[in-house]
């Protein structure tokens, strides 16, 4: 019966987040509750929530700290001299256009903020293909993949990965930099392989377009700041910005420091070198204010949700009867399985539906036959919003990054599709061969 009202639960959460009628942070709360009490917990509801929130504080407050701290060093300009020296530096040579596009939007997506990274890259670099007659579905196809294979701790899927199994973002993604690596290497090879069909498209050496003059393609469109933008721009704090990214970046990847604790500091010191004065430090955390509460708020409804279906054992009771129907000898191949189909799940799930409504019962069902469920969250990560949300009609950001490179919806997917599923096959078995998870 348990288990029942457990599938009921999730099935009813799934729709109505699906189907819009009600928004992730309200559905992670009402539906569990509503799921708990018919189960017969009453005020041990309450219990369960505290217990589930009080698991994902420190996660959300990492993300509260990095998507500040990341809106702060952009705010002061530390992309600019970035998007003038790739520009400098890739001239008129199409596969260096393309591969700076990547690199470009590698940087850009550091704070995890798909939309950003589009509002960064996009606009950089769009003047530049229609001035050299360069295919845009190259220019948005780069632009996916090279964000979709930049899976940080603190980005969305990972967050809500770790947050629905309790797993640290340290252990979950440390094991992943190997595969990581090999899809941004993948990345620049797609970068080498489009350069070189656009040079032999429009018929031209290796020298690219040496007939028109790189500097006024460049300078004509080089984005023009407001005012308002302008009197943030802080160019002297250039290097100590990008000193405190690489430190911040390297603690968690190097040391055991909490991420938590790393943020608030850069945060902090951040906002102390650019911006002194307190009044312009309570702005710049208002600004970003509002980005960093909505997913902390759907991370503590998560917090809930995980909480009641964990207390109740509801999960575990789902979990005890999908055992009864998965041979034991099948259950280690299911990782692998589900890193080769997590890229196309991201066109039928949105992240939430997914990691908070699939995968926890996928990753339950497998620790009980042996296989660790961190196996499922890292398969997961392989595609599931990755790889595969610039792609995916569910995420806003997919209709922002079409747009502003005015290319059509189904020409974008039918480009980028194969590529991006193509890095999350590359990446699956490269966990395979690094031994994350079995064949």
């Amino acid at each position: 019966m348990l288990a029942l009202i457990g599938v009921l639960t999730i099935a009813t959460l799934l729709f109505f987040i699906m189907t819009k009628k009600m928004s992730p942070l309200v559905a992670l709360i009402v539906i569990p509750v509503i799921g708990a009490l018919i189960a017969g917990s009453g005020t041990d509801t309450a219990k369960y929530v505290v217990d589930g929130i009080t698991k994902l504080a420190p996660m959300a407050a990492m993300f509260v700290f990095a998507i500040t701290f990341f809106g702060v060093v952009t705010d002061a300009g530390m992309f600019d001299p970035i998007i003038r020296g790739i520009l400098r530096i890739v001239g008129t040579n199409p596969v260096k256009i393309i591969i700076g596009t990547g690199v470009l939007a590698l940087m850009a997506h550091l704070d995890g903020n798909g939309a950003v990274t589009f509002l960064i890259t996009i606009p950089a670099m769009l003047p530049l293909f229609n001035k050299l007659g360069m295919d845009k579905r190259i220019l948005v196809g780069i632009t996916a993949l090279s964000a979709g294979v930049n899976f940080l701790p603190w980005t969305g899927p990972m967050i809500r990965a770790s947050a629905a199994l309790n797993i640290s973002t340290h252990d979950l993604f440390i094991p992943l930099i190997p595969a990581q690596i090999c899809g941004l290497t993948f990345m620049v090879g797609m970068g080498y392989y489009w350069g070189k069909k656009e040079q032999k498209r429009l018929g031209l050496s290796s020298n690219g377009f040496s007939a028109i003059d790189t500097t006024s393609v460049h300078t004509s469109h080089v984005k023009e700041l407001t005012d308002a933008e302008k009197a943030l721009r802080r160019p002297h704090m250039f290097w100590i910005n990008i000193a405190l990214v690489v430190c911040v970046i390297g603690t968690m990847v190097f040391t055991k420091i909490s991420p938590t604790v790393a943020f608030m500091i850069a945060l902090t010191l951040a906002l102390m070198f650019n911006y002194p004065n307190v009044e312009m430090q309570k702005e710049r955390i208002n600004a970003h204010a509002k980005a960093a509460l909505m997913m902390a708020s759907i991370l503590f409804a998560a917090g809930a949700f995980t909480g009641i279906m964990g207390g109740t054992g509801m999960l575990k009771a789902m979990s005890h009867t999908a055992v009864d129907f998965i041979p034991a000898s099948f259950a280690s191949h299911i990782p692998f399985i589900i890193g080769i189909i997590s890229m196309p799940l991201s066109l039928i799930f949105d992240p939430d539906s997914y990691y908070f409504g699939i995968m926890p019962v996928i990753a339950h069902t497998v620790n009980m036959l042996g296989i660790p469920s961190i196996q499922v969250a890292q398969a997961s990560v392989m595609g599931q919003m990755t790889t595969g949300f610039p792609v995916s009609p569910l995420t806003p950001a997919t209709f922002l990054l079409v747009s502003l490179a005015g290319v059509d919806l189904a020409d974008h997917q039918k480009f980028a599709i194969p590529v991006l599923w193509g890095a999350s096959i590359i990446m699956t078995l490269t966990c395979v061969l690094t031994g994350v998870f079995p064949w």
